[in-house]
């Protein structure tokens, strides 16, 4: 270190600005040259470094660092922009002969000037608009409703095709357009980490894109694994010779470091865009993310404002869309699946039959309500379809093949794994079956759910472990895993062998389990698996009553007093300690040393009776935090204005609905430092927190 003491910063500096521009590199060839220069190992190396280096020294991190692209930020509400240029939706058609009249209309507006068409593919996914400013990412923007939209930026950091930092040369000050898509292998594998966390998987990729792009916290967006194509440069100051066309111009953003789908052709004539469309009708199945049609656009950007604008969408674009692929084939039999809760699946089984690119043979018949309602008899002839979705679905009957002699198929009424007669409670679609401690995929079930991510976290035991113990009779429910011992698990083996436990695995998922010790109450409290409680439930009941004695002890009608717990969820919970071998279930857990009570102890009883609603943003909490400051005082949180609410706990940007209801009822409403001054923390005036 020198005189001055700037040694180290100047070293640190050094080491960021490489750091950043050899993962800029990997990133780059990564996603735009599909190459990897580094193992996935060393790019983790490079990133952890960088990570630390600005964390030692805040003062280095960069609006363009590519740290960003690991999330962090905690966007609570989400600002409504105006856009710069209007986000216009394009004329949709699925008919070749009004795409031949759209091209005859361009024609005659154009006259005699030669001109040519930009043919791309349409990606399902969602449109959002990216302004740089000097090279530099400044603001992300979801469509919205074509005038407003919703300020993403911190989420549209963490996608790895948005670069931060573009390649020079490029405009002063510019926006680009484009849709963010979820490939159709890392949806896959969301939505199988979803199932086994208990979550309901997505429907299709658009869903999600669109979803994760509205998640607050950007480290959950930045694990979603999305990715962003451009398919539009605008601005002002666009006079380059290169961006005369929009070809040109997107030649110019794949210069830059932009995603440009590869698929773009220019077409001089209606029988090129015929035979661009015929093409891509057929090849899009093999395609790894989702499209629904193709756009159509004239070429020469000059010509688009002589050509105008409809009320609703350019008269220099179209978009052709695909129908959805649609086939009938036969039903040969119906197999009924059990899941973790009781709940039966019933599963077309069907001839094999090619449809958008695969093989199909079988379609979820979702439930019997579902079965009755579409009228399934023996052996009809389904129609399946696959439109914007990976998933075959069950739209129709083939009424045209069915025979007299069919019979309507008629809903199992006993278990297929166990035998036990089944349930339906009323006002539910499905039915289930009641033994849940002694039907076998619903005890593996539930230690999938035990075990998972939101859960336990014991990352240790996957499936084909899981069934393993279960196999072998050293697992027959959750409490079992904490009396596991070294020798009964080294050697396990899968029942055909392929996969068994070793010494090195054993020792892991000892630690694991181990571990698991340390979660927290409202985990344990979902992990546990009671029908209706979801991730967000738990945290509620665990906040309410604070231990799980409290909680085993109460009512029915004290369960429907905590927020978003319904008579129904209250029924399920209380007849679930009810039971004697639950109750044993815990008392062996709590003796393991899982976590039985609620870190959010009582502090004070400052807030006794009184019953608030929360709205808007705060300055020193976050929505979750001030609630959970509420109860930790004595104080309830209502999700709803009633005549029971005392205050109206109100936060900037609070919508105008809640304020006039709450002046309606005339509930007094009260800013966070008034708050303070009631549960006792902040001295009147000072704004300074009480010790």
């Amino acid at each position: 270190m020198d005189l001055f003491g700037n040694t180290d910063i100047n070293d640190a500096r050094l080491r960021v600005e490489e750091l950043t521009k050899l993962i800029d590199k990997y990133n780059y060839e990564y996603y735009m040259n599909d190459t990897s220069l580094v193992s996935d190992y060393e790019f983790d190396a490079l990133l952890r470094e960088l990570i630390d280096l600005e964390k030692q020294y805040p003062e280095l991190k960069k609006a363009t660092s590519p740290t960003l692209r690991v999330g962090g930020e905690v966007n609570k509400t989400f600002r409504q922009v105006e856009h710069r240029f209007p986000m216009l939706s394009l004329g949709n058609t699925y008919s070749i002969e009004e795409i031949e009249e759209f091209e005859s209309r361009t024609r005659k507006l154009i006259g005699d000037q030669p001109f040519d068409y930009t043919c791309e593919l349409k990606y399902d996914g969602l449109a959002i608009g990216l302004t740089y400013k000097e090279g530099v990412l400044t603001q992300a923007v979801t469509r919205g409703n074509g005038t407003v939209g919703d300020d993403i930026t911190s989420n549209a950091r963490t996608i790895a095709t948005i670069p931060l930092q573009l390649q020079a040369p490029y405009p002063a000050d510019f926006e680009v357009r484009g849709e963010v898509v979820y490939p159709f292998d890392a949806f896959e594998e969301m939505n199988r980490q979803r199932e086994i966390d208990g979550d309901e998987p997505f429907a299709n990729p658009r869903n999600a894109a669109s979803g994760s792009l509205k998640l607050q916290d950007s480290r959950e967006c930045a694990k979603r694994k999305l990715q962003f194509c451009a398919y539009f440069v605008m601005g002002n100051d666009l006079d380059e010779p290169i961006m005369q066309t929009h070809y040109g111009r997107l030649e110019a953003a794949k210069r830059m470091g932009f995603q440009v789908q590869p698929y773009i052709k220019v077409c001089r004539n209606i029988d090129e865009i015929k035979a661009y469309i015929d093409y891509w009708d057929t090849e899009r199945w093999n395609l790894p993310f989702g499209i629904d049609g193709i756009v159509i656009k004239v070429n020469q950007v000059p010509l688009w404002d002589r050509m105008g604008l409809t009320a609703k969408s350019p008269r220099w674009a179209i978009a052709y869309k695909f129908k959805a692929a649609r086939v009938s084939t036969p039903l040969i039999d119906i197999s009924y699946q059990v899941g973790r809760t009781g709940v039966i699946t019933p599963v077309a089984v069907m001839e094999p039959v090619q449809l958008g690119g695969t093989t199909v043979q079988r379609a979820t018949l979702n439930n019997a309500d579902f079965i009755e309602k579409m009228d399934i008899h023996d052996g009809d002839w389904l129609l399946v379809e696959k439109g914007g979705e990976i998933i075959p679905k069950i739209v129709g009957i083939d009424m045209e093949k069915r025979t007299a002699a069919s019979r309507p198929v008629e809903f199992i009424r006993t278990c297929p794994e166990c035998g036990a007669a089944l349930v339906r409670e009323e006002g539910e679609a499905g039915f289930y079956c009641p033994n849940q401690d002694g039907c076998p995929p619903q005890i593996v079930g539930r230690l999938e759910h035990f075990v998972s991510r939101k859960a336990m976290r014991i990352d240790s035991l996957g499936t084909e472990r899981l069934k393993m113990l279960y196999n072998s009779g050293l697992v027959r429910n959750i409490a079992d895993l904490y009396d596991l011992r070294k020798e009964q698990l080294v050697g396990l083996s899968s029942d055909d062998q392929s996969a068994s436990i070793q010494d090195k695995g054993a020792d892991n998922i000892l630690a694991a389990i181990e571990q698991s010790k340390q979660v927290p109450f409202e985990r344990v409290l979902f992990a546990l698996g009671i029908r209706f409680v979801g991730e967000v439930g738990a945290k509620k009941l665990a906040r309410y009553f604070g231990d799980i004695d409290s909680l085993m002890n109460a009512s029915e009608a004290e369960l429907a007093q905590v927020e978003d717990i319904g008579e129904k969820t209250a029924q399920q919970i209380y007849a679930y300690f009810q039971s004697p071998a639950h109750h044993d279930i815990v008392e062996r857990l709590r003796a393991a040393g899982l976590q039985m009570k609620s870190a959010a102890t009582k502090v004070s009883n400052a807030l006794e009776g009184k019953v608030f609603v929360v709205s808007g943003v705060f300055a020193r909490f976050s929505r979750e935090e001030i609630k959970s400051h509420i109860e930790q005082h004595g104080g309830k949180v209502s999700s709803s204005l009633s005549t029971k609410t005392t205050y109206l706990l109100a936060g900037e940007k609070m919508g105008p609905e809640k304020l006039k209801k709450a002046e309606k009822l005339g509930i007094p409403i009260i800013s966070e430092e008034e708050y303070l001054e009631m549960s006792g923390q902040v001295r009147a005036r000072t704004g300074l927190f009480s010790s």
